[in-house]
């Protein structure tokens, strides 16, 4: 899966001068980020990190992880409306997991009160890596599916700029301009005014709901502005402010500082240090109203891990997606072993499995946002502390998917700059809106492309771990 960079890789001249020009082409085009000493002001920024070339991705593969992406729209969309799927599939994790219980009893006490809501909007992001199994041949396996607060799309929408512009630089003008054009940013925004018209009020606002660390606003930002160039309203609001200043009409429908909010985009509440009780309390208030939640609560609930170990189980897609064999066919090309390790036999004897080898598996908990999964020795100390404990049921067992490395430069503010073997991971964002029982939007909406040195297992960008790429197909 070489990429045909080799020959500068080893000219060192080349790559310094190549690396001072991709830093300032990263400035130039906005892919920033605010500085951990100041992460909630933009006087200091800095540019976020990134390769200093693009990584190569089989076009095949590609394809694959595009053409996959209307079928896994489908497939959160009719998990999230199916109660008794999410309450079989969660009943052991629940017990053991207080974070998912609390998600999980917001979501009874909403359906019990009856849905306000009509109109449900989808952004989501389906993670692969490319596994080179036994005879050398990459397969896409999915790694994850994040179904809340899905992030760098607004900075990936301006990374293969700053990409074409070091292979010119490098003598590679051909290259340059087979690299594809990528913009997540609008497509997201796309669905998200497609939310908002539906909504049906022309004077109510979008609300991004945001962390109170946000070093990540740039991201956000691009997203913002496709949204205020279609003269759609946009306020930043966090959970405080829900709190302190959010209430519901009779028609449930949701204002906050006096501004009815038609659609809330969540790019927070997705970890249980999100969230202090009245943080909860908003959290409800949020579900309870009328307005677009992305995602509602379900819809969250349908990312978890033990929802994904589920999903591998024969016979459950068919019974999720009835009618659509073919689907069904391609989500199931790319799944990894999955496994449960709910207590029973069936439980004991993958944990024993584990224990006894465990480079051959990925723990994880119901987790999202990187840098939360467990690998090797950790795997196996973790799980052999809590093998014979209800607590092993917030974990599900992953088979460890084995990539080819690949050497590149990771950039990096104040940090050297030093050749890495590298592995990439490829992510497709997904837009779908749905009213009533109606799809109205299904849609790939663009692609990113993380890229980490070998010796770290875990972690994404905003972990501080992987850096952002731009596909160059093979």
């Amino acid at each position: 899966m070489a990429a045909p960079w080799e020959d500068v890789l080893r000219d060192e001249p080349a790559i310094r001068e190549a690396a001072a020009v991709a830093v300032d082409a990263a400035l130039l085009e906005g892919v920033l980020m605010r500085t951990e000493g100041q992460p909630n002001a933009s006087d200091v920024v800095n540019y976020a990190p990134f390769t200093l070339l693009p990584s190569a991705v089989p076009s095949a593969l590609f394809e694959q992880a595009y053409a996959v992406q209307q079928d896994f729209n489908l497939l959160v969309d009719a998990i999230s409306q199916n109660k008794e799927f999410l309450e079989s599939t969660l009943a052991s994790t629940i017990k053991a997991d207080d974070f998912t219980a609390r998600l999980f009893r917001i979501h009874m006490q909403v359906l019990e009160e009856g849905l306000a809501q009509s109109v449900f909007l989808g952004i989501n992001r389906s993670d692969y890596m490319f596994d080179c199994g036994v005879d050398g041949t990459p397969a896409l396996k999915q790694i994850e599916i994040n179904t809340i607060a899905a992030s760098f799309g607004g900075l990936t929408s301006r990374t293969a700029a700053v990409h074409g512009q070091v292979l010119k630089v490098l003598g590679k003008s051909k290259e340059a301009s087979r690299l594809l054009p990528n913009n997540p940013s609008k497509g997201l925004a796309l669905g998200i005014a497609k939310a908002w018209e539906l909504y049906g009020s022309q004077s109510a606002v979008v609300m991004f709901l945001v962390e109170e660390v946000q070093r990540n606003i740039f991201d956000q930002r691009c997203v913002e502005n496709e949204l205020w160039n279609r003269n759609i309203r946009v306020i930043r609001k966090r959970f405080r402010d829900v709190f302190e200043k959010g209430s519901l009409d009779d028609a449930k429908r949701l204002y906050v500082d006096g501004q009815e909010v038609a659609v809330v985009y969540y790019r927070e509440g997705y970890v249980p240090k999100n969230y202090d009780q009245q943080n909860w309390e908003a959290r409800l208030l949020l579900e309870r109203s009328r307005a677009v939640k992305c995602p509602d609560i379900a819809t969250q609930l349908a990312g978890t891990k033990k929802v994904q170990q589920e999903l591998s189980r024969p016979g459950t897609l068919e019974r999720l997606l009835p009618g659509r064999a073919e689907a069904v066919a391609r989500i199931r090309a790319t799944f990894a072993g999955l496994y449960s390790l709910d207590m029973g036999e069936e439980g004991d004897k993958i944990a024993a499995t584990a224990i006894a080898d465990p480079d051959r598996f990925v723990l994880k908990p119901q987790r999202e946002g990187g840098g939360n999964n467990l690998y090797g020795e950790e795997l196996r100390q973790v799980l052999e502390k809590i093998r014979d404990s209800p607590e092993r049921t917030s974990y599900i067992l992953m088979d460890k998917i084995k990539p080819q490395p690949a050497m590149n430069y990771l950039l990096r503010a104040h940090s050297p700059l030093q050749a890495s073997e590298c592995i990439s991971e490829l992510g497709i964002f997904g837009v779908y809106v749905r009213q009533g029982k109606e799809m109205v939007m299904n849609k790939a909406a663009g692609h990113l492309l993380r890229t980490k040195a070998i010796e770290h297992a875990d972690g994404g960008v905003a972990a501080g771990v992987a850096v952002l790429d731009t596909p160059y197909l093979v």
